[in-house]
């Protein structure tokens, strides 16, 4: 009832009544200042008194028809701008409103309409946009598998083919030496064999690569733990997996770490000759450290074709994706050590 009577009619009905008392007042000092002064024969205390309520009732009827049929366009046009702006608000932006007025609400019905088309040209921009950004996608995923392809050819072609190319001529040249020459046919099945391991251990390697980058769901000392299985079942490697237990990271964050230690293992199965590894992440405060050490035959750091290593790059930049840290330790006969910290924000995979 008190939201009614706050409405734009009634707040019209009450301007009128307002100045409907304002008039019956100074009528009312009017007469009364001229009976005091001059008391005319035909202006007596009743002829007042009936002219005020006659006055008073009359004007009270046409104040409220007047203020009820006057505020009836201002509602109108009110009640438009209202449908046009919960329109807007639900989203449907094409939706106008045609208010020929010049006045204050008129403007504002101009201003709505003209907001309401901008709306709808951003709503077209941002569809466009996300349309691009699905093609973006699509062409970053494209190049990144391709450029990916490309680097398994290459590590295939550098190293295991190679590697059968060298077990061809040799066994070749065994198939020769056998019964002319045994003792040199002994040492080069010796060096056949040796060859066959290396190229076996590349092949691991690679396949290591191709393993699925994502989790899965599964939260990250899980994965690990089931990459080191893995390799453990396939390699002679003495694997020590120390993992503290700790929140689930943040999806992206759990992802990074994953295919960080996957490239470590991928390096140090190509290229370390290590019979042990260590894999320590611990959680301290806000951070997360992750150690990861072998005991092979380690190499120069500041070697230019380390520093330029695609392992070591990547493992690098996947780091600082994260705001964190990448370190290394190495040196020629005493194994290779990587150090990462990475500042935690704790939150839902």
């Amino acid at each position: 009832m008190l939201q009614r009577l706050s409405s734009i009619r009634y707040t019209y009905i009450r301007s009128h009544l307002y100045a409907l008392f304002l008039t019956l007042i100074t009528l009312l000092a009017f007469l009364l200042t001229i009976y005091v002064l001059f008391s005319p024969p035909w202006l007596t205390r009743m002829s007042i008194f009936v002219f005020i309520i006659t006055y008073l009732v009359v004007s009270f009827v046409f104040s409220v028809y007047i203020g009820f049929k006057a505020s009836g366009n201002m509602k109108t046009r009110i009640d438009y701008l209202s449908v046009l702006i919960a329109q807007l608000s639900r989203g449907n932006y094409a939706t106008r409103i045609h208010d020929n007025g010049e006045d204050e609400i008129g403007r504002i019905g101009d201003e709505l309409n003209e907001l309401g088309e901008k709306m709808q040209g951003q709503v077209k921009s941002l569809q466009r946009l996300a349309d691009e950004k699905a093609e973006y996608a699509k062409s970053a995923h494209k190049a990144a598998t391709i450029e990916e392809r490309q680097r398994l050819a290459r590590d295939l072609h550098d190293a295991v083919s190679q590697q059968l190319f060298a077990l061809t001529m040799m066994s070749q040249a065994t198939v020769r030496l056998v019964e002319k020459k045994p003792e040199k046919a002994k040492n080069q099945m010796k060096e056949i064999a040796a060859t066959a391991l290396q190229a076996q251990t590349e092949m691991r390697a690679l396949l290591l690569h191709l393993r699925p980058v994502h989790l899965s769901g599964d939260p990250l000392p899980l994965g690990i733990k089931q990459l080191v299985h893995e390799l453990e079942q396939k390699c002679s490697i003495d694997f020590q997996v120390m993992i503290d237990s700790f929140e689930r990271l943040s999806e992206i964050t759990e992802e990074h770490v994953f295919r960080i230690v996957q490239e470590s293992l991928s390096n140090t199965l190509r290229h370390a000759e290590a019979t042990e590894v260590t894999i320590e992440i611990k959680k301290y405060k806000n951070e997360l450290f992750i150690h990861i050490a072998d005991d092979g035959k380690g190499f120069d750091p500041s070697s230019q074709q380390k520093i330029a290593s695609y392992g070591l790059k990547t493992m690098k930049e996947r780091s600082e994706e994260i705001g964190g840290t990448f370190a290394i330790r190495s040196k020629v006969g005493e194994g290779t050590h990587i150090d990462i910290r990475i500042p935690l924000q704790i939150g839902k995979g």
